[in-house]
């Protein structure tokens, strides 16, 4: 690099000197941590955006957010030019230049890099990069770090999109690198407009139906999701929604409240209570990119209903299976096109979720844990829905899918205007504007559930009755190195260390409807196991017993 553009660096850094004794790693969230630690991390992040955007020619976002966890934690990641993750090619550059110890290690290390990516870093090239946060009160001194490292590259400009949901910022970056206006109100635009379309093709014959009648209550995990719900609902004709939990309510983010909170500890979230029996209720995270439903027992001291994000993918792929059934059923649409769904799973998906999927006849696909490899995977079809249980996920549409459905409709429209077929295909596309392509997004998907409930002409529990989950126990076994540990076939089968596979399989046949999986953790030096049986004492068991033999390996 010149002199002016070291000069620029070794000045912003003195400003940001990293922390003593902390050492962070880029992952599926980005960096997370306490968010005292991070001024320096962010400030870095900030520079490696600019060299992203300088490697790709296009805008890139930086995000500063620490989704579900505690309030005195932040974070940051990247978005790619496509609204996805940052690109796990360049995680290990992000790790380094996070944890470099000294400016001139810094200097060097960024040197060597541009030189190895052939980055122009020469100031003759200008780079964009999108900047949003969370509610978060720690997110205006990192935004400013994160400014500074933007500062620092020549060329590099930040543009403060405000506070937003993470999903909000991906959106926005894959909008502007395709061309599309991509303000925070084209955002809202998008997603009501949609929603409105596909309200007007709900069939007549349903729309009478008393199943979704009444509101839907929202928990905002005193996050940025229940403020920008109560924007969006402005906007939007044919659903009532009441947001708890906003951040103007004076509660603490994601304490006692949020998906994650629903998720995991299946009881309702602060502000909830017998008073919202059979009511349908939703929990966003603290970023809103997550999402789960629940019922509230009526006479229960806080017990719900959980309607994970398993039957959310369910929903999906129900009402899209119909929509193409239409469209296949009939002849003479000219070049048909059989489109191909794929169904993605990881093995923590409820096992009765993955057999009612494939009694429906579709393709379920399993992918090892992490949003990045099941997006990856739900990117190979025409129209691919992944989802984690924990409320995560979307449905991609293929380009040239959706080039294939706009030529289609505007056939229709000529040849049989108000057809069925017509029909199916404009709804088709409605949800391919509705649901974020780049990322799962909890208001989105929001809208597409409530649409389909609609369409369906069903209330929550006929939805929840779809399928029973099985019982299932998750474990952590403490082991002295997780590594030994070696996994194949998504997870589910391991190779490494010898044997073991073989005493879990011995183990996992006597339970009635038993399936066991054990995986490394990725951040902590334990050894992950998941049991499914037909009781939960049985869950339980098999569960314990696979933990003593991962131990007996293992040591």
């Amino acid at each position: 690099m010149n002199e002016q553009q070291q000069s620029l660096i070794l000045e912003s850094y003195s400003r940001f000197l990293p922390p003593q004794g902390v050492k962070l790693s880029y992952g599926t969230a980005g960096f997370r941590a306490d968010a005292s630690l991070l001024q320096s991390t962010v400030f870095r992040v900030g520079i490696l955006a600019a060299l992203r955007s300088l490697k790709t020619h296009s805008v890139i976002g930086l995000m500063i957010t620490a989704s579900h966890n505690k309030v005195s934690d932040n974070g940051v990641k990247i978005a790619d030019p496509n609204g996805g993750m940052l690109s796990q090619h360049w995680e290990p550059f992000a790790d380094a230049l996070a944890n470099a110890p000294s400016p001139q290690e810094l200097i060097q290390l960024i040197n060597e890099f541009v030189k190895k990516e052939g980055i122009q870093f020469d100031g003759v090239r200008s780079a964009e990069i999108l900047l949003g946060r969370d509610t978060r009160p720690s997110g205006e001194a990192l935004l400013e770090a994160a400014k500074q490292g933007v500062a620092s590259v020549v060329g590099a400009v930040a543009v403060d999109m405000g506070i937003l949901t993470t999903p909000q910022l991906h959106w926005m970056v894959r909008a502007r690198n395709k061309g599309m206006k991509a303000s925070e109100q084209d955002y809202f635009e998008e997603l009501s407009s949609s929603f409105r379309c596909l309200v007007d093709l709900i069939p007549s014959e349903r729309s009478k139906s008393d199943g979704t009648n009444g509101k839907l209550v929202v928990d905002g995990a005193n996050g940025v999701g229940g403020l920008k719900l109560k924007v969006l609902e402005k906007l939007l004709n044919g659903l009532v929604v009441e947001v708890r939990n906003s951040s103007e309510d004076g509660g603490i983010l994601n304490e006692g409240v949020g998906a994650d909170y629903v998720q995991k500890e299946k009881v309702v979230p602060h502000g909830f209570g017998s008073g919202d029996a059979g009511i349908r209720c939703a929990s966003l995270d603290g970023d809103a990119d997550r999402l789960v439903y629940f019922t509230v027992h009526p006479e229960s001291s806080g017990a719900i209903d959980l309607v994970d994000g398993d039957k959310i993918l369910s929903l999906f792929a129900l009402f899209i299976r119909e929509q193409l059934s239409i469209l296949n059923e009939k002849e003479g649409t000219k070049n048909n096109h059989q489109a191909s769904l794929g169904i993605v799973q990881t093995a923590y998906a409820n096992g009765a979720s993955t057999n009612y999927l494939k009694q429906l006849g579709l393709e379920v696909n399993l992918t090892p844990t992490g949003v990045k490899y099941l997006h990856e995977k739900a990117a190979e079809f025409d129209i691919g829905i992944y989802f984690e249980a924990n409320g995560h996920g979307t449905v991609l549409f293929s380009e040239s899918f959706i080039g294939w459905l706009e030529a289609t409709t505007k056939e229709l429209s000529t040849r049989s205007k108000g057809s069925d077929e017509e029909k199916a295909a404009l709804r088709l596309l409605a949800a391919s504007r509705l649901i974020n392509q780049a990322v799962g997004d909890a208001l989105s998907g929001v809208l597409l559930v409530e649409v389909i409930l609609q369409h369906m002409g069903w209330s929550i529990h006929r939805w929840n009755e779809l399928y029973h989950d099985l019982p299932s126990r998750q474990l952590k076994v403490k082991v002295a190195d997780r590594t030994a540990v070696i996994t194949t076939n998504a997870e589910t089968v391991v190779v490494s260390p010898p044997g073991l596979q073989e005493a879990i399989n011995n183990e996992t046949v006597k339970y009635s409807q038993g399936r066991c999986f054990v995986r490394p953790s990725g951040t902590e030096d334990v050894v992950r196991v998941y049991a499914e049986a037909s009781s939960q004492e049985a869950a339980d068991s098999l569960a314990n017993s696979v933990a003593k033999l991962v131990d007996q390996f293992l040591g």
